[in-house]
Formats: structure tokens, sequence, C-alpha cells
């Protein structure tokens, strides 16, 4: 409510900062919830079904967007991106008190401040001059915060291992890993959500001031991916009990193959892109990424005991969310940076196919993931 009524950047920065933070704080808990209160058949549809539900979202998102700023309802402009949230969270603040049972620790672990501050301080001092850096002019801080990440990231690594050693709980504890399907699964999911989301960033852009697409017609040619996620996604629970994580696999292949038809059909319309040419590569890209993302984010919190769910979950929604705004950063800067030396659509292929490299880097490595699924 407070970004949609945001008199001003900086107090629609300030209402931002406190909207990530609340969801910060909320989105980890629906997986813990679901670890801590299912088992068995229960949790892996649960689980599957979360993973459909993300991805989706993500998706159409996207589409919905475009609609709500084009329709300009009551003249609210960009603000109804927002304010549409608000209605949602009522009805959700409704159903969780009505049906989310109580998973609450009978004894709670304290709050790690000092890993609470330097986990925060690694991501804003690696995430911020990457977002900020090319549209301020790569000024000297950019080079300072990039220079300090290292730093900061071993400063966080030492204080956790040291809390582990310890027998506290620290926010990321480091044997955690030990668990091979967490640790597997953290690591390819960096590629793949920095190639999703940087797609998303690049393909909305590059329609809209490209081919001078209104946002409802750039939305909407994104439409096929989240049918395709949609039905998709709801068959992995029997492919992956069936096949494994080799389903992970075949989703690496499937998105490779729709990301090269997005970019063929970029190569061979332009500047005539339309819906129909980029039906066939993002409804494949879809169906690829339904193979993947609700399998992986499954696989992860598969050996992750029922009392560390909190911290196993808060350790996988961090990476995720981390690497996609890492996506938008490198993709988008990258795809930005190229326009005005090479034109739109060169831009676009050069940033698809780079976005294929990293699609090579997750199937190869989905090829070390544990092979049946808990």
């Amino acid at each position: 409510l407070a970004c949609g009524l945001a008199p001003g950047a900086w107090s629609l920065v300030a209402a931002r900062v406190a909207q990530g933070a609340a969801a910060a704080a909320m989105l980890p808990q629906v997986l813990a919830t679901i670890q801590a209160a299912t088992s068995g058949g229960r949790r892996a549809r649960a689980m599957s079904l979360y993973g459909a539900t993300a991805g989706l979202s993500m998706v159409a998102g996207q589409i919905l967007g475009g609609v709500l700023v084009a329709a300009d309802i009551a003249g609210t402009g960009w603000r109804s991106v927002f304010l549409v949230n608000v209605p949602v969270v009522v009805v959700g603040l409704v159903l969780a008190a009505r049906f989310v049972p109580e998973t609450r620790s009978q004894r709670p672990e304290p709050v790690d401040g000092p890993g609470t501050v330097l986990l925060a301080l690694s991501l804003l001092t690696l995430l911020a001059p990457l977002t900020e850096g090319r549209a301020a002019g790569w000024p000297l801080w950019t080079w300072l915060s990039l220079a300090a990440f290292p730093g900061v990231a071993v400063a966080f690594y030492t204080v956790e291992r040291r809390a582990d050693r310890a027998g506290r709980t620290p926010l990321v504890p480091p044997s955690l890993f030990a668990l091979a399907s967490l640790r597997r699964g953290l690591v390819l999911m960096v590629p793949f959500s920095i190639g999703f989301s940087g797609f998303m960033f690049v393909i909305a852009v590059a329609l809209q001031s490209g081919e001078h697409m209104d946002p409802v017609p750039a939305g909407l040619a994104l439409a096929p991916m989240a049918v395709a996620f949609l039905f998709v996604s709801l068959a992995g629970p029997r492919l992956i009990a069936r096949y494994g994580s080799r389903v992970v696999s075949a989703g690496s292949v499937i998105q490779g193959i729709g990301i090269a038809l997005i970019a063929l059909a970029a190569w061979r319309d332009w500047p005539h892109l339309d819906f129909g040419g980029l039906l066939p590569g993002v409804a494949v890209a879809g169906a690829g990424q339904a193979l993947q993302l609700p399998n992986v984010l499954r696989l992860v919190m598969s050996e992750v005991p029922a009392g560390r769910a909190g911290v196993g979950s808060g350790v996988m929604v961090t990476t995720q969310q981390s690497a996609l705004a890492l996506g938008v950063a490198t993709l988008g800067t990258l795809f930005l940076s190229l326009v005005p030396h090479q034109g739109v659509r060169d831009a676009l292929i050069v940033t698809l196919l780079v976005q294929l490299g990293l699609v090579v880097l997750t199937g190869l490595l989905s090829l070390r993931l544990p092979r049946t699924v808990r």
C-alpha cells in the first residue's frame, strides 16, 4: 500500500525496502511449514505444487504487470502494480489464519545478529554496484563495493563456521551443506535463476523498445510460457518418481532448444517479431523450465530435517532471490550495453546466446544431482 501511494522516488524506495524485508521474513516460512507439517507423498506433492506456483507466478506476474499498467485503472498507472497486492494480502491473511498449521519451535534459537549483518553486507556489496553501475556510469563507489565483496563474504563464512562449531544455530550453518542434495541443488539453482530473471527482463525491454509493442502485447507474448509451465509442472511428481533427477537434465535440454528457437525467431523475423514467431520458442522453454525449477526446489529440501526446515528454506530462498537479482543486473546490463552499438536485435540475440550457455551449465550440473529423490 505504501508503494502504491508513494509521493516520490525516495519514499517508493523506502517502501520497497520494507516490502522486500517483509517478503524475506514470510516466504521461507512457506517451505518450512511444508517441511514440518507434511511427510512422504504429501510432502512430495506439496513441494512440487510450491515449485510450480513459484515458477508460474514469475511468468504470470510479467503478463499481469503489463495488463495493469496499460489498463490505467482509475488513473493509477504504475501504482496499480503495487495496489493489487493489498486485496491479495487480505485474502491470504484470512486463509493463513484458518488453514496454515502452527509449526512454532518449542525452543526457538536466538537471531544470529553478526551473521545477518554480514550476509546483508555481502549481498549489498555485490548486487548494488551490478544493478546501478551502468546507469550511474560506473563511479568509484561501484568498484570499491565490488572489491569489498570477497572480504565481506569470507568474514561471513568465518563467523558462521565458528558459530556452527560452537553448537549455536547460525543464519547459514556450513554443516547444512554436508547434505549433497542441498549443496548441489543450490549450485544448480544459481545459473538457472540468473538465466530465468535475465530473460524475463531482457525480452520485455526488447519487445517494448525494439518492436515498439505496448505492455499488454509484450506480456501476452510470454503467455505460452506460462501455460506450458503450468501443465508440464503438474506432471513433475510422477516423472521424478519414475526417472529421478534425470528429469532435470531433460528439462535443461528442452529449455536450451526453446531459447535457441527464440534467438532464431529474432534473427529471422526482426523487426516484425510477433506472438506467432515467439510461440514455439517460449512454449518449449517454459516446458523445460517446468521440469527443472519445481524438481530442484523439492530436491534441495528433500534431506533437510524437519527441525532445520526454517534454516534450510531460508538458505534456498536467499540463494534463489539473490540469483534472480543477479540475473537482471548481469544479463540486463549486457543487453543495455550492447544496444547502442549493435541494435536491439543483435543485443537480444547475444544475450540469449549467453543465457543458452547458462542453460548448458545447468544441464551439466544436473548430472551431479542424486539420481533418486526421497
